[in-house]
């Protein structure tokens, strides 16, 4: 068994950008960064995989979780402040997957369409488990094919797909195909991303197996650390 948790922890360019309501709750960003890696040194799960992780957060991170091996893609595209100056030292953003025990690195790469999105995978323990972030437009379509596609490749190898989807179980399910199994919640969840307006769904973070099982998923909050909550699961093989 593997247990596994995804989180976008909110990169703070966007977090301005969007107005989101953690820099009410914390202006500061090097404590909020400094909080987040603190909930993840805690975390018990072999696998996690993180999306909008800045370079500052992904530094705090390589200096406290010396017992796991962490594994990143930075994209292409460096995000931008709308207005003002980045508080940031590395203002780029990563992929990431942090891993208790062995692991070997396998794909990491943007997708084509967006710069700024992706895909990283790596194999822990005979299972490939590939880390994403999804656009939340009609590119998402050519996105998932390729996660289809890159999750197929190892014959006889289970895959387990980790991210932001952007989109929700059924749109998630249906593009993936036969084969992949998206994770149920329990009907009283928390939200992945929570919202107050708006018709998009507010569980976007999803957990994906191909060729295992998956069971136990659950929504944790994360308390206003970021504009997502936390998604844990254990997967079989």
């Amino acid at each position: 068994m593997i247990t596994v948790a995804t989180w976008n922890v909110l990169h703070r360019v966007h977090a301005e950008n969007w107005g989101e309501d953690v820099l009410k709750y914390w202006p500061d960003e090097s404590e909020r960064i400094a909080a987040v890696t603190a909930r993840l040194v805690g975390r018990a799960e072999q696998v996690i995989a993180l999306q909008e992780v800045s370079g500052d957060q992904l530094a705090s991170l390589r200096l406290a979780l010396t017992g796991r091996t962490v594994h990143s893609l930075r994209y292409p595209r460096v995000p931008a402040p709308r207005q003002g100056r980045c508080s940031l030292r590395d203002p780029g953003e990563y992929l990431v997957l942090l891993v208790n025990g062995p692991s070997r690195e396998n794909v990491t790469e943007s997708f084509e369409d967006d710069r700024g999105k992706g895909t990283l995978a790596v194999e822990v323990a005979g299972t490939l488990v590939v880390a994403t972030h999804v656009s939340g437009d009609q590119r998402r379509t050519r996105q998932l094919a390729r996660l289809a596609e890159l999750a197929a490749a190892p014959p006889g190898h289970a895959a387990v797909l980790l991210g932001d989807f952007n989109t929700d179980r059924a749109t998630v399910a249906s593009a993936l195909g036969t084969g992949f199994t998206v994770a149920d919640l329990p009907p009283d969840a928390l939200p992945t991303r929570p919202h107050t307006s708006g018709s998009a769904s507010p569980w976007i973070d999803h957990v994906v197996v191909r060729g295992a099982g998956v069971s136990g998923a659950v929504v944790e909050s994360t308390d206003g650390l970021s504009d997502h909550n936390l998604v844990r699961a254990s997967i079989t093989t």
